[in-house]
């Protein structure tokens, strides 16, 4: 035995004999070994002598001691692999017996707590890695939270860990249990926890709020704590292992339907940690009615981003574009972002609802904002030059929409028709329109053919066009006009000459 001092021999012997402990309870508390503690009771002057049988741990014991010391959480199992790998042929049941005897004994101490149903739930996020949408690469992570008693679970990916998607996972997760208990505890994350300063802690109050909206008390753990909130530890390395490995990943909606699916028919299906003999779905019936119940309004958890477009049709989120109204352009605006939806605000009208792109450089366009902006092109182009035309020939208007509907140039087929109304005139320009119409032929040189068919028809030719541009003199010139019947004398024969 080795050198012991007085106190705590005394204290082996009182623990023994006054307070009835067993001398295997004495060595795990005080860390020491059983026949240490043998020893300082003197227990072989009452007992006969026996004989200590070589154990299967014991060429290992240095090997073991030493590990222990260097990493005093080591698991037993990982142990057994590492002396297993060095010749070891017992059983781990043997090996545990051994570790627990010399594992050092100044280790912190768990209290084994147990809670009441709709006391208590725990919450964490979970980094798994990124995946690919389309040209963008995105981080996902997994929202869990889990009721301590029931150990019944919620868990959602996205692709950030914003607080807005912290706070969306709390209102699905409540509105999924129909209720929320009682108390949450946190790590200490930035979406909870502004500033902390021994126990006096600066909350975000954003979360404050939605704390105050369902009525639950918000417990964040203590720093380098990670233990206190162990029971969702544990649920988010069962997520890791049994849903997500081997997991391939398609869209996010499909992604948190495979894993609430799992969560049903496995998680919940799985033995309860407080007692086997029921699940823990039927752990979470108990718990469900001591539940605190849900607000009549839903918490507003979209994020709200202010936007504005330069001088094109859209307004950029997230690495992506989306469309608004021409009237809008150029307009300070306000942009809700959800899981699945972008809506865009003009004060508190919403002028604009797009499904979320999670892509990148992609251009969300409302196929009616683009019309729109047709619309008003067009009728801005009447406003100028083609307002006579529209005026004189109101046929035109359906022709120019059809010829643009094919990828003519507005503007170019306006020009043409003002020259062909120029030389034709009126009458004769809307018949020719409304023939090119029925044609299905909605184009200025389908016009120019019927027009000239038409005069060849009516066997006239075509006016020539008069341009004044280069004798603006003669645009003032007065001619006189005279009596045909002086021309008839010039041509008539002379009387006196035939005399």
């Amino acid at each position: 035995m080795s050198v012991m001092d007085m106190e705590t021999r005394s204290r082996i012997r009182r623990l023994f004999y006054v307070e009835h402990w067993k001398i295997g309870t004495i060595a795990r508390e005080l860390g020491l070994h059983a026949e240490t503690v043998r020893l300082a009771l003197e227990t072989e002057r009452f007992n006969r002598p026996r004989v200590l049988r070589p154990r299967v741990t014991d060429a290992y014991a240095d090997f073991i001691r030493e590990i222990l010391v260097r990493h005093p959480r080591l698991r037993a199992t990982r142990i057994y692999h590492m002396i297993r790998d060095r010749g070891y042929t017992g059983s781990i049941v043997q090996l545990r017996r051994f570790v627990a005897e010399v594992r050092p004994a100044h280790r912190e101490a768990f209290l084994s707590l147990r809670t009441f149903p709709g006391e208590q739930g725990q919450v964490d996020w979970a980094h798994f890695g990124e995946v690919v949408m389309g040209r963008a690469r995105r981080r996902l992570s997994c929202f869990v939270i889990t009721l301590s008693y029931s150990r019944a679970l919620y868990l959602e990916f996205f692709f950030d860990q914003r607080l807005e998607s912290f706070l969306r996972a709390h209102v699905h997760a409540f509105e999924d249990w129909q209720g929320l208990p009682r108390s949450l505890l946190y790590d200490n994350l930035g979406s909870v926890v502004l500033e902390r300063r021994g126990d006096a802690i600066h909350f975000h109050p954003r979360f404050l709020e939605l704390a105050a909206h369902y009525h639950f008390a918000a417990h964040p753990c203590q720093v380098g704590a990670g233990n206190q909130k162990g029971r969702v530890e544990r649920v988010i390395r069962y997520i890791r292992e049994s849903f997500f490995a081997a997991r391939p990943f398609t869209t996010l909606e499909a992604f948190n339907r495979q894993a609430l699916q799992w969560r049903d028919q496995q998680a919940h299906a799985r033995p309860w940690p407080g007692g086997a003999e029921r699940t823990v779905a039927e752990a979470f019936a108990e718990e469900k009615p001591h539940l605190l119940p849900l607000p009549v309004h839903r918490f507003e958890s979209d994020l709200m981003v202010p936007v504005r477009s330069g001088k094109t049709l859209y307004v950029r989120f997230d690495l992506n574009d989306y469309s608004i109204p021409p009237a809008a352009v150029g307009k300070q605006l306000v942009l809700l972002a959800s899981e699945s939806t972008i809506r865009i605000l003009d004060g508190h009208q919403e002028i604009a609802r797009h499904r979320r792109s999670y892509d990148r450089r992609q251009q969300v366009l409302d196929p009616a904002h683009q019309e729109e902006l047709l619309k008003e092109k067009r009728k801005a182009l009447g406003a100028t030059r083609g307002s006579r035309l529209s005026h004189t020939v109101p046929e035109s208007e359906a022709l120019l929409e059809a010829a643009f509907a094919r990828g003519e140039s507005a503007a170019r087929q306006t020009t043409q028709l003002l020259q062909l109304l120029e030389l034709y005139g009126a009458q004769e320009l809307r018949a020719a329109i409304s023939e090119a119409l029925e044609r299905n032929t909605p184009t200025a040189s389908s016009v120019a053919f019927i027009l000239n068919r038409r005069q060849r028809q009516a066997r006239r030719r075509p006016p020539a066009p008069v341009d004044l541009s280069r004798r603006p003199d003669l645009a003032q010139v007065d001619v006189q006009p005279h009596s045909a019947e002086i021309y008839d004398e010039l041509i008539a024969p002379d009387d006196d000459a035939s005399q």
